[in-house]
């Protein structure tokens, strides 16, 4: 399903970006002087594409990291529920066993639901 993907989205999306590498080779002052702008010494004169694809590349790596830190919290709630978890299963006496209940069974007796599946 993946490569499936890959093909329908990655090739037309390709194609693209080659048209537009293509379509922008002109070159561009990139000024690194903002009180003069003239400065020869801090320009650089790359293709247009290039920096299209340098900003959208930076775009992509500050939206990545904005959310990455975003979920911290989440992430903080997550371990500390892990480590609960394991101090609880620590701390049941060894005579208790999970066998005790009938498989797909919960405590009121109700069917429990399925967990996710992992697909090949």
């Amino acid at each position: 399903m993946s490569r499936l993907l890959w093909i329908v989205l990655g090739v037309p999306l390709g194609i693209v970006l080659v048209a537009l590498g293509v379509a922008n080779r002109e070159p561009l002052t990139v000024s690194l002087d903002p009180f003069r702008p003239a400065n020869p010494a801090l320009s650089i004169h790359p293709p247009l594409f290039l920096a299209f694809f340098a900003v959208l590349i930076a775009g992509v790596l500050i939206g990545g990291i904005a959310v990455w830190i975003s979920h911290y919290k989440v992430r903080r709630a997550l371990h500390r529920a892990r480590l609960e978890i394991g101090r609880l299963q620590s701390e049941r006496p060894m005579g208790e066993s999970t066998a005790a209940q009938p498989s797909g069974q919960t405590l009121s007796g109700q069917k429990a639901l399925a967990g996710p599946r992992r697909v090949a």
